[in-house]
């Protein structure tokens, strides 16, 4: 009798040699795990599994047990409940292609959360606000990933809170706030004629059918044709366990650069908030600080976050862009992939890896594409030139200038 295919990986079966099938942010996952790095325990859902989505799209059902029995296994490990009502266990779902594809495809954080579920959160963290605002972060990611309800509806109603309350910064919202906010924003939902799932099972299956949809969304397939990715990989799906950057001063979350991507330097480049998750760096929600400063804030976690990323470049043998949550002083690595970088970065880089005996000539020479050496060929403005800035920014990209 020919054995089922295997759709779902725990972190600990799998290698960073397994892209194609676990997904570059999966794979990379399970290789962290490997090495022993402070990972949140979780689980693959492959990139065959999107094949096969795309051939039935109630798929996800056949492999149904399977993903609760991956679920129990996470369980265990994180001695939590997945809807329980004692410390009950969120996970984040998030997309994988076997190439980086950043910021094209869905995540949703905080899922298994519910008007029961928040109230065991509450207790078990002894902290009702920050119980409410993970609940409402959770609504209006969900609403706007897997129901498409508008997500301008949500920011309009907690812009309207904050002025409300007199505060500017969404964690100065009290927790009676927030209350108030997870009843409007559950209001946004019954008006877009749509009822919000309570089940926490439920949650995780429609989770997963969104991100399995989210690769042939139209950014994501354009995307892919610009970058040459071939349509036929599809994308994985994990599912990780939550840590949380917003229970208070002692906790943040950030990403960053172990070399610069603009210029290729040789120190830490990225950004932290405070009291923050994830999706609060990349939406410009708050401004964000400078890596750098970590090292006074929590100086403990600054240390272990340098010892990781050194770590890192050295198993991976190039620069890597790292995503991270520090829960009550404890550092967690969500994420690390090779870092995308200018042309004049990629040189720097290449160079300076091999001078460090990191790769050998030959790789030096590969890492450095044909279409940045005609970059670096292009009339730039020199960086010793002496210019006045007329405006200042938080740098989305790259760029071509700086100033």
């Amino acid at each position: 009798m020919l054995e089922a295919k295997k759709y779902i990986y725990d972190f600990s079966e799998g290698d960073a040699g397994m892209k194609i099938l676990l997904g570059g942010k999966g794979a990379n996952l399970a290789q962290m795990w490997k090495i022993g790095l402070p990972v949140p325990p979780g689980f693959i859902i492959t990139t065959e599994a999107c094949h096969e989505y795309w051939k039935e799209q109630d798929f996800i059902l056949n492999i149904w047990d399977d993903v609760k029995a991956a679920v129990a296994r996470v369980e265990a490990l994180a001695g939590k409940t997945f809807g329980g009502e004692n410390d009950p266990l969120l996970v984040s779902v998030r997309s994988g292609a076997p190439v980086s594809m950043p910021g094209m495809m869905d995540t949703i954080l905080n899922l298994g959360l519910n008007d029961r579920t928040v109230t065991a959160l509450a207790e078990a963290a002894g902290d009702e606000r920050f119980a409410y605002d993970s609940y409402r972060r959770f609504i209006q990611m969900f609403s706007d990933v897997v129901m498409e309800v508008d997500h301008a509806s949500f920011e309009k109603k907690l812009h309207e809170k904050k002025a409300q309350n007199g505060v500017k910064d969404d964690n100065q919202l009290s927790a009676d706030a927030l209350k108030e906010l997870v009843g409007e924003y559950k209001t946004i939902v019954k008006e877009a004629g749509k009822d919000f799932p309570a089940d926490p099972w439920q949650q995780l299956r429609l989770a997963i059918d969104a991100v399995f949809r989210s690769w042939n969304t139209p950014r994501a397939v354009t995307y892919r044709k610009i970058n040459n990715i071939p349509e036929s990989y599809g994308t994985a799906v994990s599912v990780v366990t939550m840590v949380f950057g917003n229970l208070g001063n002692d906790c943040g979350t950030g990403v960053c650069f172990t070399r610069s991507p603009s210029t290729g330097e040789n120190r830490l480049f990225g950004e932290y908030l405070i009291n923050a998750q994830g999706e609060d760096v990349v939406a410009g929600i708050r401004t964000p600080v400078e890596i750098s400063q970590l090292a006074t804030a929590m100086p403990d976690v600054y240390i272990e976050f340098c010892r990781i990323a050194k770590l890192l470049e050295e198993h991976y043998k190039d620069a890597q862009d790292i995503e991270f949550t520090v829960e009550r002083g404890k550092l967690y690595i969500l994420q690390t992939r090779n870092g995308k970088r200018t042309a004049a970065a990629a040189v720097k880089v290449a160079m300076d890896m091999y001078r460090e005996g990191l790769i050998d000539e030959r790789t030096a020479v590969e890492r450095v594409a044909p279409d940045q050496v005609e970059q670096l060929l292009h009339p730039q403005i020199d960086p010793k030139a002496k210019v006045v800035p007329l405006v200042k920014g938080l740098p989305a990209s790259p760029g071509a200038a700086a100033g």
